[in-house]
């Protein structure tokens, strides 16, 4: 599953079970004295009430014999239930005992059910919920503007006992066949392909739709959607029917997602030397959708702005968001699906996997993306950022309770998940790494597995010790702080290379400090592309020769940024590297990397965050578009410190000088030969410059944004951002209007979001929270409520507070929103984290004291240390930060 965010938000997993309690009771998993074999499901959905009625014949089998019968079931009530043992007499069961807090079901049967095969029959009706979650209903728009429902599922992590009674666990598999009764002018969706459509004996405007029996799979797989859609449909190399189901009269908008399914289906296949095992896929658009996107087997759901692409309205990054997001779920039909993890303690794995290799799945659709770069800014650096606090978690943490499962799925799981890996493939290489790969999914495939499978199936590969490497990185929360220095002896560089855990609170002299096996790689000046030396770090402190090094030569550690740690170097050491961020001969990720770790040791107080604004002036002939994205995003996270201070205008010029060059160079309209990251780069560049006040990108977006809204001159879809956020910045409340405006009338989600997440930027207290009632209107959807609010909070320091306020005073109705789910946490870390006053932490404390919010539970806790860590690099370092930005102000004397 991905969670759907612009870049620098977080992906996370969509939780679930909801039901915490402040005193966690001992979880207990299914008895497995009755499991099943095949679940024969019938579905009738009533898309106007919104209940469904169900019938359930699942072939089961006895291992011992027993009065009763335990499954999970929620929200769902049972009719009737009885038990055929093969060739007996059917029994009723005589009562159905709810057990609501562990969503539990236990049928009593007046007499034992015999060791061996039998039928279970269970009749029972549900609602279609609206909260996004089990079988639940989702709201659209007809062309004509009719308001009706779909009824559509999201069954990961504990959901499926939602829509039917089931052995809701992911190691409990069987198959299953499918049938809905359903509208007859209605698309029905399963898992598999139909296999049979007749009218409904019953009722002549329904249609009974039977779909092929799947393989044996997970519950959480499972999927079904009812609902009037368009598609278009291609065929995969290998034979694979591939469809794109989008909103009607939308079918072109699927189009792109069709391309990089049918490409991506072949290269999984190559890359894994084992078949897609169904015979079609589905990937399907639907309006309300809390995560981005689900791998159920064989149909893929998504919200519409992770799959729907409109070639004149979508801008780059779309484009890019979908091709990750299609990447990230297809892997899962291999690596989640057809082995799926034993228990959710395992469940990083699937993500952390999925997560990086949709990035060598992007990378092989679109080499010109350079999205391994991008890969460091997105989901590398934010995984260290997140990892280096004393609230952070190991990868693997042990799950009882599913309604834990939320607690741990943040950008530990995805993205440290995913950097780790990337470490790992390096250390192993390609080729043994694929070999090991294979070997895991043939002897899983059908089954489930954990952690330690995959590590042995890659140590038998490679002969590498990979478990006990990977173990030091999964099962311990942090990372190691890499601390280098050097000294020249003849024609050899000797390095004293050492390691510690870095916190973000600065350097500690823990006695029980833990270490880490870390695979360092260095390079030298002489060829920065390519890796000297390679060393495996299992001690605290070691010495490294390396021959031949002239003495004018620079070494760097960690080329290509691959290792998961940070890098201290030696100031001789760093003086020699900066010359080649000016001169570009330090590639572009590792300019990133470089700029980044400094940033992180300046807000640990490591070093003055002065020296890291001299380095920042580096860059000033900087070409790469991730390498300013990285810059770009630092640059505000200061400037949102700075926010607290009287000298916030001095660090927007300071913006303003280092985005000028490149600005100009870029220019406003797109040249010839220019490619996907240009586009990328001059919508951030201009962006920047104008919420910083450059005067003539303001004045220019004011003149493009009046000839848009009058339809003289259609923005392209890539300036669209920058423009709307630069007006707004310095609009007013006719500016307000005219967006809200264009927000009504805009007929593709993308173009809504992309207003709701800049709205925040308006300055005056009214219009602020005109934006805040906006967020819980009708006019935006549930799951994007939470940009429109954390838009508000991002902008400014009187946006920030009045969010914060907005969220105290309307927290039962977002609280019930969500139901407690990861779109809660995401909206308190959007809304909190920027603050820098010890106070502040204490209110945001108190305040989750007293309005219980289990599921976000560790977000607060970072939250507040966070907001304790602004307060603290605030105080020591302001006053260095303002004389330097006033003495480069200074004319020179």
């Amino acid at each position: 599953m991905d969670f759907f965010c612009p870049r620098h938000f977080t992906y996370i997993l969509d939780p679930s079970s909801e039901n915490h309690m402040p005193e966690r009771r001992p979880f207990v998993r299914l008895p497995t004295d009755v499991y099943p074999v095949n679940y024969g499901l019938r579905l009738k959905p009533d898309l106007i009430d919104f209940t469904f009625e169900g019938k359930l014949e699942a072939a089961v089998e006895v291992t011992q014999g027993t009065n009763q019968i335990v499954m999970n079931c929620a929200d769902i009530d049972i009719i009737t239930a009885s038990f055929v043992p093969e060739g007996g007499e059917e029994i009723n069961a005589t009562g159905f005992n709810y057990q609501n807090e562990d969503e539990k079901v236990t049928l009593c049967f007046p007499s034992t059910l015999q060791k061996g095969s039998g039928s279970l029959k269970i009749d029972f009706v549900g609602e279609l919920n609206d909260k996004m979650k089990g079988f639940y209903r989702s709201k659209y728009t007809t062309p004509s503007g009719e308001i009706r429902y779909a009824a559509v599922t999201q069954f990961e992590a504990t959901d499926a006992r939602r829509a039917f009674p089931c052995w809701d666990e992911p190691a409990i598999k069987a198959t299953f066949d499918i049938t809905l009764i359903v509208p007859k002018d209605r698309i029905s969706l399963s898992n598999m392909n139909v296999v049979d459509r007749k009218p409904y004996p019953e009722d002549h405007s329904l249609v009974e739709v039977k779909f092929a029996t799947t393989p044996i799979m997970s519950t959480y797989l499972v999927a079904f959607v009812i609902g009037e859609y368009d598609f278009v449909e291609s065929q995969s190399s290998d034979g694979v029917t591939v469809r794109v189901y989008t909103p009607v009269g939308k079918a072109e908008q699927g189009r792109f997602a069709l391309e990089v399914a049918t490409k991506t289906l072949p290269f999984y296949k190559d890359y894994f030397r084992v078949p897609y095992p169904l015979p079609k896929i589905d990937l399907i658009a639907i309006a309300d959708f809390a995560a981005g996107a689900m791998e159920n087997w064989g149909l893929v759901t998504y919200r519409e702005t992770a799959l729907l692409i409109d070639p004149k309205n979508s801008c780059a990054s779309s484009r890019q968001w979908v091709a990750l997001v299609v990447g990230h779920e297809l892997a899962h039909q291999w690596f989640g699906n057809l082995v799926t993890m034993e228990w959710w303690t395992h469940l990083w794995l699937n993500e952390g996997f999925a997560s990086w290799i949709e990035y060598l799945c992007v990378d092989h659709c679109f080499p010109e993306y350079d999205i391994w770069t991008q890969f460091v800014s997105a989901d590398y650096t934010r995984a260290l950022d997140l990892d280096a606090l004393d609230n952070s978690h190991p990868i693997e943490v042990d799950v009882g309770h599913p309604s834990e499962v939320d607690e741990i799925f943040d950008a530990i799981s995805y993205s440290k998940g995913a950097s780790v890996i990337r470490m790992l493939h390096n250390y192993i290489g390609d080729e043994d790494f694929r070999k090991g790969m294979n070997a895991y999914l043939l002897k899983f495939q059908h089954k489930n597995a954990s952690t330690e499978d995959l590590w042995e199936c890659l140590e038998q590969a490679s002969g590498k010790p990979i478990a006990a490497v990977m173990n030091s990185w999964t099962k311990q929360m942090g990372f190691p702080i890499i601390v280098v220095d050097q000294e020249q002896h003849g024609s050899d560089r000797v390095l004293k290379i050492s390691q510690k855990k870095f916190c973000a609170s600065g350097p500690r002299n823990d006695e029980n400090c833990p270490n880490w096996m870390v695979p360092i790689s260095i390079c030298t000046s002489e060829d920065p592309s390519c890796t000297k030396m390679k060393v495996l770090l299992d001690q605290p402190e070691t010495t490294v020769n390396i021959t031949n090094v002239a003495p004018d030569h620079w070494i760097k550690i960690n080329p290509g940024t691959v290792g998961f740690y940070r890098i201290q170097y030696s100031s001789a050491m760093l003086e020699s590297l900066l010359p080649g961020i000016r001169d570009l001969t330090l590639l572009p990720v590792d300019r990133l990397g470089l700029q980044n770790d400094l940033f992180s040791l300046a807000r640990a107080g490591m070093i003055s965050t002065v020296e890291v604004l001299k380095v920042m002036e580096a860059f000033v002939n900087e070409p790469n578009y991730t390498v300013w994205s990285d810059l770009s995003c630092n640059l505000g996270v200061l400037s949102s410190l700075l926010s607290h201070t009287d000298f916030h205008e001095d660090i927007q010029k300071f913006i303003r000088d280092l985005f000028t060059p490149i600005g100009m160079k870029l220019g406003w309209d797109s040249k010839t030969g220019e490619g996907h990251l240009d586009a990328l780069l001059r919508g951030l560049v201009l962006g920047k410059l104008g919420k910083a006040g450059h005067k003539a990108t303001l004045e220019e977006a004011r003149r493009r944004f009046k000839e848009h809204v009058e339809g003289k001159q259609i923005l392209p879809a890539d300036l669209r951002s920058p423009v709307y956020l630069t007006v707004l910045k310095h609009g007013d409340s006719t500016t307000l209007d005219t967006m809200l405006k264009l927000h009504k009338q805009a007929d593709m989600q993308e173009e809504k979001n992309r207003i709701e997440r800049v709205l925040g930027a308006i300055p005056a207290p009214d219009l602020i929270q005109r934006v805040l009632n906006f967020a819980l209107s009708e006019e935006v959807r549930p799951q994007d409520t939470v940009s429109v609010i954390g838009g508000v909070a991002g902008s400014s320091k009187q946006g920030r507070k009045a969010a914060w306020k907005f969220v105290k005073d309307n927290w039962e109705e977002l609280h019930n929103r969500y139901q407690g789910g990861f779109l809660i946490s995401r909206l308190i870390k959007l809304t909190v984290d920027g603050f820098a006053i010890d106070k502040m932490a204490a209110e945001v404390k108190s305040f989750f004291e007293s309005h219980h919010a289990p599921a976000a539970e560790r977000t607060v806790q970072q939250c507040c240390e966070n907001i304790l860590l602004n307060a603290t690099w605030l105080k020591r370092d302001a006053d260095h930060i303002h004389q330097y930005l006033l003495q480069r102000k200074a004319p020179p004397v």
